[in-house]
C-alpha cells in the first residue's frame, strides 16, 4: 500500500521506510516560529528547561503581527521579550515592526517554508504552508520551546482525507469560496487531527494565493493540516525565494486514505460563513438583507496582492456606503508597497477605506477596528467566534475579498455581480 505526502514527509523525518496513521514519532524540523501573543510564553519556557542556545539561528523565525504595531503597554512589553531574545541568541529570521507582515502571508513570501518540510508553529493557521507542499501544523508554546532548543519535536501520524474538485468556476468564486464551502459539508470536526489532501483540475488551476487561503483554513475543519502537491506553479513560486534545498515530496498513485470527496464546483457560488462557525456556511445569494456596520480585507487568509487586486477591482470608481467602516489591511510591506505602485491604495482610499500597515489587529480582535455590541461584520478573515472580533453580543461573517469589497458598497452582504456589471 502507498503512502500520502504527509506520511512520507514524516517518514523521511523519522528516518523510516514507512509510517501507519496513529504512530507516534519523533522528528526533527525544517522550521519553527512564533508571534508576539505565542512566542513570549516559550521564551519563558525555554529558560525554565535551561536551554542556553537555538537549535539553529536561521530555523527559528518570530513575527511579531497580532498586537502591532503595539496597541498599548502590554502588547510592546511582549514584542520587547521578543526582540531581546532575538538578539541576544542571534536569530536571523525576526522581523521588526515596520519589516514584518501577517506571518503566515511573509514567512511564504520570504521564502522560509519550502516543499517537503517539517514545519511548526506556535500559532493554529500554520498550516498555511501546506500549500506549498510542506507538512506544516500549530502547536503549544511549550512544544515551540522545546522545538527551539532541541530542533525536533513528537507527533501522532495523522490519517487524511483527500479532497477533489472538478469543473469550472464562476467568474467570483476563489479557493476562499471553496474552503468555505468544504468545511460547510464536513463541519469544524470533520478533519479532526487528519490531513486534508486538496487535488484536482480545480486545485490545478488555482494561483498559489487561492491555494495558500485554502491550506490555512484546514484548521477551521479540526485538521492537523491542509496540504496540496507542489506543482509546476508551486515549484517556480519558491524557486526565486528560497535560500536553501528543498525535495519536494508527493502522494503514491496507491496511497490509503481514510476518505475521499469528490466536489463538483460548476454551480457554486461566492460562499459566506454565518455566525459564529466557520461552518455555517451559505451562499451569498441565500444571506438576505444581511445590513453591516463594518468591512476588514485583510488577515493572513486574504491579505495578499491577488486579494487586494480583487477588492480593488470591485471598489474602482465607487464609493464605501456611508454607514460602513471599511478597513483594508496588506498582509506584508511588500503587499503594501506593490499595491501602491500598482495605484490600488489609491481606489482603497477614494472609495472612502482605511488602510493600515500590516498587522493581524482585528482578526483576533486585538486592535484596529474593534466591534462594538449588536455591530455586524463581514471580514476576509479565517473565524467568526462569539466574540472574535470585539464584544460578544456582536456578530462576524466570513467572505472572499470580492463579496467584502462589493457589501461595502452596498452596506448589506452583496454578491459583487450586483456591483459590477
Amino acid at each position: 500500500m502507498g503512502q500520502t505526502m504527509v506520511e512520507k514527509i514524516l517518514a523521511r523525518g523519522a528516518g523510516r521506510e514507512k509510517l501507519e496513521p496513529g504512530e507516534i514519532i519523533n522528528t526533527p524540523i525544517d522550521l519553527c516560529l512564533g508571534n508576539d501573543i505565542t512566542a513570549p510564553v516559550a521564551i519563558n519556557e525555554f529558560g525554565k528547561m535551561g536551554a542556553e542556545e537555538v537549535f539553529d539561528t536561521r530555523r527559528v523565525v518570530l513575527v511579531p503581527d497580532h498586537f502591532t504595531p503595539c496597541k498599548d503597554i502590554a502588547a510592546a512589553k511582549q514584542v520587547q521579550i521578543m526582540r531581546e531574545f532575538a538578539r541576544e541568541k542571534r536569530i536571523e529570521n525576526y522581523f521588526e515592526i515596520g519589516r514584518m507582515g501577517v506571518e503566515h502571508a511573509l514567512i511564504p513570501e520570504k521564502g522560509l517554508a519550502l516543499p517537503g518540510d517539517i514545519i511548526i508553529g506556535a500559532d493554529s493557521h500554520t498550516c498555511t504552508y501546506g500549500a506549498l507542499g510542506a507538512f506544516a501544523t500549530g502547536v503549544g508554546s511549550t512544544d515551540l520551546a522545546a522545538a527551539m532548543a532541541l530542533g525536533e519535536v513528537w507527533f501522532k501520524v495523522p490519517s487524511t482525507i483527500k479532497f477533489e474538485y472538478h469543473g469550472k468556476l464562476k467568474p467570483w468564486v476563489t479557493g476562499k469560496d471553496l474552503i468555505l464551502y468544504t468545511i460547510g459539508k464536513i463541519g469544524v470536526d470533520g478533519a479532526l487531527y487528519r490531513a486534508m489532501e486538496f487535488g484536482g483540475p480545480v486545485i490545478s488551476q488555482l494561483t498559489l494565493e487561492g491555494r495558500l487561503t485554502m491550506a490555512n483554513m484546514a484548521i477551521e475543519a479540526g485538521a492537523k493540516c491542509g496540504y496540496m502537491e507542489p506543482d509546476q506553479k508551486t515549484l517556480e513560486y519558491v524557486s526565486s525565494r528560497a535560500s536553501r534545498e528543498y525535495t519536494p515530496v508527493y502522494s503514491d498513485q496507491g496511497a490509503a486514505y481514510e476518505d475521499v470527496h469528490q466536489i463538483e464546483v460548476n454551480e457554486l457560488d461566492p460562499q459566506i460563513a454565518f455566525p459564529h462557525l466557520p461552518s455555517n456556511v451559505r451562499p451569498v445569494g441565500e444571506a438576505g438583507n444581511i445590513s453591516i456596520d463594518q468591512v476588514i480585507i485583510g488577515s493572513c487568509t486574504n491579505g495578499r496582492l491577488e486579494d487586494l487586486r480583487e477588492a480593488a477591482r470591485v471598489l474602482k470608481k465607487r464609493q464605501g456606503h456611508p454607514s460602513v467602516r471599511l478597513i483594508i489591511i496588506p498582509a506584508t510591506q511588500e503587499v503594501y508597497s506593490r499595491a501602491i505602485s500598482e495605484g490600488l491604495m489609491d481606489i482603497f482610499i477614494s472609495a472612502g477605506a482605511a488602510v493600515s500597515t500590516p498587522t493581524c489587529g482585528p482578526c483576533l480582535g486585538g486592535h484596529m477596528g474593534i466591534l462594538a455590541p449588536g455591530e455586524k461584520a463581514l471580514a476576509t478573515t479565517n473565524r467568526n467566534f462569539i466574540g472574535r472580533m470585539g464584544d460578544p453580543q456582536s456578530q462576524v461573517y466570513l467572505s472572499s475579498p470580492a463579496v467584502a469589497a462589493a457589501s461595502a458598497i452596498t452596506g448589506y452582504i452583496t454578491h459583487p455581480e450586483e456591483v459590477v456589471q
